[in-house]
């Protein structure tokens, strides 16, 4: 008999985490953006790596766009590709850092030529939600000061407020704009949008479809993520996760690598505040392969999202909640680990196989020889990369 009750197992059935197409691109550190045998040269070719994470795990049903990286001659084409390999697009991502204009800021820029220019392009980038059917526009700024006195803060909230408020009346029908945020860089002594309660405040003044978004590796070491995951859910604030793994900084590494037990507790809040499979709660991978293969390596981050997830549902609620009114402190954590420490893979390779998956997509796709054919056929051309 499965670990996994016929009520786990229907949540879990429930659950899609979404791509980031840049992921499928070259990339690298600071110093350097390394190339790759059978990346892809084009948009439609990296939704076709996506799909194929799709195929083997059924837990990748959408794909996430980076605007101008992903530009197109038609949409449709593209929304069209996508559908036939059974996915579909999904969020908008913005991009008002790599452009000259924007050094000293975007939306928060002093010059009204180069702050038009960055709404202009997130007004863009709504057109094309239109033409995808996206229902996310997510913003990270890139906006801050290296030193002290280089600039008035306050001044650049005020612009940026004014800016999101024009790009948030454009939006239409169910479309939200979510705005994430980074504790630093590239800036030094302050950045724009640094905290949840920074891009909660900017949201709020907003409207009701402006959102949240949490990205794993955009926190101080030993920040309290969690918290900040049940603070959101508690408002109703948490619109998007981009799900990563850091040790020192923005790594953007393969999901739970670095702590696991962190990736748990966030999942635990997440099912405890009701943000899984809330259609109001986005899950997204936002992590760049500077070594480890592109679709195996995203393969790997949504089967350790899944297999926490899993133990986050074997916590024994009705025990933990006992414990904790009793103040039994020991209990209470017993409760917790004992669902940390909980094996659940063997489980999910049953489940996935009596859904028609494979048991170990990781194997699968190793002796598909996918691969080896993609190196094979995508010859010349250009690859995508970063500002690709």
């Amino acid at each position: 008999m499965s670990i996994l009750s016929p009520q786990i197992q229907d949540q879990l059935a429930g659950q899609g985490i979404e791509l980031p197409s840049w992921a499928f691109g070259n990339s690298g550190t600071r110093f350097r953006v390394w190339t790759t045998e059978g990346t892809p040269r084009d948009p439609f070719e990296k939704i076709a790596d996506a799909a194929k994470v799709h195929e083997l795990t059924g837990l990748a049903p959408s794909v996430a766009l980076h605007i101008p990286w992903d530009k197109v001659d038609s949409y449709d084409d593209l929304r069209r590709h996508a559908e036939d390999l059974g996915v579909k697009l999904g969020t908008i991502n913005s991009n008002t850092f790599q452009d000259e204009d924007y050094k000293f800021g975007a939306l928060t820029h002093e010059d009204d030529r180069i702050r038009r220019k960055a709404i202009d392009h997130h007004l863009e980038c709504v057109d094309v939600m239109d033409a995808t059917g996206s229902r996310d526009l997510k913003i990270w700024l890139a906006e801050g000061s290296n030193y002290p006195g280089q600039t008035d803060m306050r001044a650049r909230q005020d612009r940026l407020n004014d800016s999101l408020r024009e790009i948030y009346a454009r939006l239409t029908g169910d479309q939200r704009l979510v705005l994430e945020y980074k504790f630093f860089e590239p800036s030094f002594y302050h950045t724009d949008v640094p905290d949840w309660g920074t891009s909660y405040a900017q949201v709020a003044t907003l409207g009701d479809r402006a959102m949240v978004c949490l990205d794993t590796g955009h926190h101080a070491p030993g920040t309290n993520i969690e918290f900040i995951v049940m603070q959101l859910l508690r408002l109703g604030k948490l619109g998007s996760f981009d799900f990563n793994s850091r040790f020192y900084a923005d790594d953007d590494l393969i999901v739970g690598a670095a702590d696991p037990f962190q990736l748990f507790r966030i999942l635990f809040e997440v099912v405890r505040g009701g943000g899984l499979n809330n259609p109001d709660v986005a899950f997204m991978l936002d992590q760049c392969h500077n070594i480890e293969a592109k679709i195996p390596g995203q393969i790997r981050s949504v089967l350790n999202v899944q297999e926490m997830t899993a133990r986050a549902l074997l916590v024994d609620r009705d025990a933990l909640a006992a414990a904790q009114s009793a103040n039994d402190v020991l209990g209470a954590q017993a409760v917790f680990m004992d669902a940390f420490y909980t094996d659940v893979r063997p489980a999910l390779a049953e489940w996935r196989a009596s859904r028609g998956l494979p048991e170990d997509p990781m194997a699968a796709y190793a002796a598909s020889g996918h691969q080896q054919q993609l190196e094979a056929d995508r010859v010349g051309g250009t690859q995508a990369g970063w500002g690709a």
